[in-house]
């Protein structure tokens, strides 16, 4: 079973009233146009992420600082509108890849799920405009798509701390003692511990709290500007995390994968991470064949190598296309990316070829499909694009039956409607989109014709004399 997530929603956030609910498959398109809003959804699981791995357990968010993947500002800047009003509102279900389990020490039930879903809602202080409060949070325990208990806290009005909690299907039992209240949950999504504190049995909140910590620790984000290549890369033999939000590591991830073996689907031949790479490099037509070699022993310092088609001779990464080094972050960071994670990428195909765009398109389908050490990786990828030529292959391969309709989800962001919707594109089993937007892509039946008339009007000015001539 996979953890991914499985649906999101969010409300009053930059250019979103609402996104209503977007359903995410293990292969999750955004499209629209500059600035439509399409990269806010990302921006907002990336200032999760960074909340949860923030110190600050008391900042119910963490807008971001200088290293930080997103700079989101004060609350103001974030919000709907950029009215401070506005409450920002936001849920989510994941699926877990292990049953949660456990048993009520006071009624002796067991409870289990094999999913969570999560809503919360955020805004400023009743009289404090500058802190952030969060006003209720709420879990769902999921199991096969049925609620088996939820449990939230909600804040007292006109106070600033102080929360009461509520369960459904689970009856909490205080322990003796004085009526209290819990103080403010930790970040945006944590139970404190007074409420494990002042209960019999209220000890698997902490195993709700975690579950959730590990949903977004397993994501990660590449950025659409990535580093240039370099002609020396040096490598101390450390594993890095990822490849960073701008392809900053790729190297050392491909030195630190070195033995690892991936297989690009079920009852495929497993071969050596380099060897993958160099193979997709291949499929993309970008290049023959690729090296990660060191200069020399004593020196931690390796150079890229990479041989083009039709040459016999070896050449530095920094020596061939810029889209190569651009889609060498991309493609490492997929089969990079321990099994369960989640890969955010925005604009995956910058600086590529439209034939190589495609080719991107059937990376991603192995990618979803990819398996380690005889075991199922279960990578979500969510993707930001421009590209027309990657939607166009991942249609036809809808239509062969070489990827199953269900695990792709696109959407489409469409700011010609106040406020802006997001837009499900509804591909059917034949690969065809029933509710192609106008000018998704442009408008290239406008430019067909206007290009007919033009040459129409063209021959027409040409005069009888000249067009003896040309006969």
């Amino acid at each position: 079973m996979s953890k991914l997530l499985k649906k999101l929603r969010i409300k009053n956030f930059k250019g979103w009233k609402d996104t209503d609910t977007i359903r995410m498959a293990p292969i999750s398109l955004f499209f629209g146009a500059n600035s439509s809003g399409k990269s806010s959804i990302g921006q907002f699981l990336m200032m999760l992420k960074q909340t949860v791995e923030s110190s600050d357990r008391k900042a119910v968010f963490y807008p971001g600082g200088k290293n930080s993947a997103v700079q989101l500002g004060s609350y103001q800047e974030m919000v709907f509108h950029r009215d401070p009003k506005n409450k920002i509102a936001f849920e989510y279900q994941w699926s877990l890849q292990d049953m949660l389990k456990f048993k009520d020490p006071v009624s002796g039930q067991s409870f289990s799920g094999d999913a969570l879903s999560f809503q919360a809602e955020v805004g400023l202080g009743d009289k404090d405009q500058h802190a952030l409060v969060l006003d209720q949070l709420r879990y769902e325990l999921i199991e096969r798509e049925e609620i088996r208990l939820s449990l939230g806290m909600e804040r007292k009005p006109e106070t600033k701390s102080d929360y009461k909690v509520e369960a459904t299907n689970y009856a909490l039992k205080r322990k003796q003692g004085r009526v209290w209240y819990p103080g403010a949950p930790v970040r945006f999504y944590g139970f404190p511990d007074e409420v494990v504190a002042y209960h019999q049995n209220a000890d698997f909140v902490q195993a709700l709290n975690l579950r959730h910590e590990k949903l977004f620790r397993s994501l990660c984000y590449l950025g659409p500007l990535r580093t240039k290549a370099e002609r020396l890369y040096s490598w101390t033999g450390i594993e890095p995390e990822s490849v960073g939000y701008s392809g900053e590591n790729t190297v050392a991830a491909i030195l630190a994968a070195r033995n690892r073996k991936i297989s690009l689907g079920y009852k495929r031949p497993a071969k050596p991470f380099e060897e993958i790479l160099a193979i997709k490099l291949k499929e993309m037509g970008l290049i023959e064949a690729f090296k990660v070699s060191p200069i020399s022993e004593q020196r931690q310092e390796y150079e890229v190598k990479v041989r083009t088609k039709g040459s016999k001779d070896w050449v530095d990464l920094p020596d061939v296309g810029f889209g190569i080094s651009q889609v060498l972050p991309v493609l490492v960071q997929c089969f990079y990316a321990p099994p369960g994670s989640i890969i955010l990428m925005e604009q995956p195909e910058i600086h590529l070829h439209p034939s190589a765009q495609s080719a991107l398109a059937d990376v991603m389908i192995d990618v979803i499909n990819s398996r380690e050490n005889g075991a199922y990786r279960n990578i979500q990828v969510i993707i930001e694009t421009h590209s027309e030529h990657f939607l166009r292959r991942m249609q036809r391969r809808i239509a062969e039956e070489a990827v199953d309709q269900q695990k792709i989800s696109a959407y489409f962001a469409n700011i010609t409607k106040a406020p802006a919707t997001l837009e499900p594109l509804q591909i059917d089993l034949f690969g065809n989109i029933q509710n192609w937007p106008e000018n998704f892509f442009g408008d290239e039946m406008g430019d067909i014709t206007g290009q007919a008339k033009a040459a129409m009007k063209k021959r027409m000015q040409q005069s009888p004399s000249s067009s003896k001539v040309s006969e």
